[in-house]
């Protein structure tokens, strides 16, 4: 497609806008964090002497060696288990012609449907009369059954649109459906996992509602969990509260950065199937 000189510049200053806005609050956030403590943060200003050592400080005050050992158990928890029931039920509807299949994807859609919020209170009491309150069971339970609903519409969206003919010539070779399924299809969907593994990883990590509500000791919730925790703690120190988010939103971005082309290869694979 051939652009116009204007039609470049039009999307390139609008690329250069977005930018701004999205990096805007971050770089807010870090001179903030670089104030000296006991100052309140005013605005973008940026600090003539640079306090680096405020992020030590924020790591310290809110044990967070704890709450990355907690995070990561909830994440290991959470995120293979999810990824291996969806890629099977994926497949299921998706290549396989099982009976009631559209009511059960049907039903699933429902659960798209369905905030987080509504479930906060049953989930409540149904974890106390399991004894798993204040537990990181209590996270990583239903966080599989809240991700359900999505990632099996995702896996399910990329086995539709793999070619019927591959099946039909790996039963032609005598493969079952277990090695249809791993060792034919589980390879053709390595982007689609991988950017699922990747969505989820996030929103686990970042997982705060639940974190807080169920879970009271705040060594056993997620780092953005804590997060709660920390700001009644220190929340007058502004300086060490900016610090402290930063050092929780640090390894999404990390692993969102390392991991980018293979979430947008599945995008693109998806589009153009689609």
């Amino acid at each position: 497609m051939n652009l116009s000189r204007r039609e470049q510049m039009t999307g390139r200053v609008f690329l250069i806008a977005l930018i701004l806005v999205t990096l805007l609050p971050f770089v807010s956030m870090l001179s903030a964090a670089l104030q000296p403590r006991g100052t309140v943060p005013t605005g973008l200003a940026w600090p003539s002497d640079p306090q680096w050592g405020n992020f030590a400080d924020a790591f310290t005050a809110a044990n967070m060696g704890a709450l990355l050992r907690s995070s990561l158990l909830i994440v290991a928890g959470v995120v293979p288990v999810s990824v291996l029931i969806a890629t099977m039920a994926g497949f299921g509807l998706g290549q396989l012609r099982v009976p009631g299949g559209r009511l059960v994807f049907g039903l699933l859609l429902l659960g798209l449907t369905l905030p987080f919020e509504a479930v906060v209170t049953p989930l409540y009491y149904q974890m106390q009369d399991l004894g798993l309150l204040n537990t990181r069971w209590a996270i990583i339970l239903p966080l599989i059954g809240l991700y359900m609903p999505f990632a099996v519409f995702w896996m399910r969206a990329h086995f539709t649109n793999v070619p019927v003919e591959l099946s039909e010539a790996a039963r032609v070779d005598g493969s079952s459906t277990w090695q249809l399924f791993w060792r034919v299809q589980v390879p053709l969907a390595r982007p689609a996992i991988a950017s699922l593994t990747i969505l989820l990883f996030l929103w686990t990590w970042n997982q705060f509602l639940l974190a807080i509500v169920l879970v009271d000791d705040a060594t056993k919730r997620t780092m953005a969990g804590a997060l709660g925790a920390f700001q009644g703690q220190w929340g007058t120190d502004l300086v060490l509260l900016c610090a402290g988010s930063l050092l929780i939103l640090t390894p999404t971005l990390i692993v969102f950065l390392i991991f980018q082309r293979q979430f947008i290869k599945a995008l693109i694979q998806g589009s153009v199937k689609g």
